[in-house]
C-alpha cells in the first residue's frame, strides 16, 4: 500500500473536519492579514493548523481570503484543502459558507499535493486569530462528536465560545444563517438545547487578535 493509500485510508476512517477560518485582513490591525501574524516562530495560519492536527483531525479545510497568494506562498500548509473565499471582507459569515461548502463538496478547493475527498460527518470549526486556544481544547470538543447531528460547543466559565463542532445534518441550515461576522451564532442560538457545551476555560484562553492592543499575546 502506498503512503497515499494509507493517508487516504486515515483520512476516510475520521469523520471529523478540522476547518479553519483564516479570511480576515486585519482592518483594525493596518490590514496586516491575520493569518500571516506570527506566533512562536510561524504564521498563526500554520500554529491553528498544527493544533487542529494534534486535536485529531487528519483532514483540515483552510479558508483564505485576504491576500491569499502570500499566505499561500509564505505558510507550509501542505495536505491541507485551501478554500478561497473572494467575498472575505463581507465577514466571518462568508468564509464559513465557504468552507462548509467545500465540506459538502460543493464549493471550491484545491489540496496542497494531492486531491480533496469529502463525506465528513462533522467540522470542527476555528478561528486564526485565537492562538490561545490549542489542542486540548480542540481534542475536547472533537471527542463529543456522536453523529450528524451532534452540536458540541467549548466554554469558557459556562460561556460558549469556540471551537465548535457542527454535524453535517446542521451545515445547511448554519449556512442559511450565516452572514456579517456573525457566524453560526443565530444558529446555535436556534438550537440552544441540543448543544452539549464541554468546559475549556482550565486549558484554553478565548482572546482574539483583533487590535494592535492585542499584539501583546503572540509569543516570538
Amino acid at each position: 500500500m502506498t503512503d497515499n493509500e494509507d493517508r487516504a485510508n486515515d483520512e476516510a476512517a475520521d469523520p471529523v473536519v478540522g476547518l479553519l477560518l483564516a479570511a480576515g485582513g486585519g482592518r483594525r490591525l493596518g490590514g496586516r492579514p491575520k493569518a500571516l501574524l506570527e506566533h512562536r516562530g510561524q504564521p498563526l495560519v500554520e500554529h491553528a493548523v498544527a493544533a487542529l492536527r494534534a486535536a485529531g483531525c487528519a483532514r483540515v479545510h483552510v479558508v483564505l481570503g485576504a491576500r491569499a497568494d502570500d499566505v499561500r506562498a509564505r505558510a507550509a500548509l501542505d495536505g491541507c484543502v485551501l478554500v478561497d473565499n473572494p467575498e472575505w471582507e463581507q465577514g466571518m459569515g462568508s468564509s464559513l459558507r465557504a468552507g462548509l461548502a467545500s465540506l459538502a463538496g460543493t464549493g471550491s478547493g484545491t489540496r496542497a499535493g494531492t486531491g480533496s475527498g469529502t463525506g465528513a460527518g462533522a467540522a470542527l470549526v476555528s478561528l486564526v486569530d485565537q492562538p490561545g486556544i490549542g489542542a486540548p481544547a480542540m481534542a475536547r470538543v472533537r471527542s463529543g462528536y456522536r453523529d450528524e447531528r451532534s452540536l458540541v460547543s467549548a466554554a469558557y466559565a459556562g460561556v460558549r465560545g469556540h471551537p465548535v463542532l457542527l454535524g453535517a445534518a446542521h451545515w445547511a441550515g448554519v449556512a442559511a444563517t450565516a452572514t456579517g461576522d456573525r457566524g453560526a451564532r443565530a444558529y446555535l442560538r436556534e438550537h440552544e438545547a441540543e448543544i452539549a457545551l464541554v468546559e475549556c476555560g482550565d486549558v484554553a484562553r478565548p482572546y482574539d487578535i483583533d487590535t494592535e492592543v492585542d499584539l501583546v499575546h503572540l509569543e516570538p
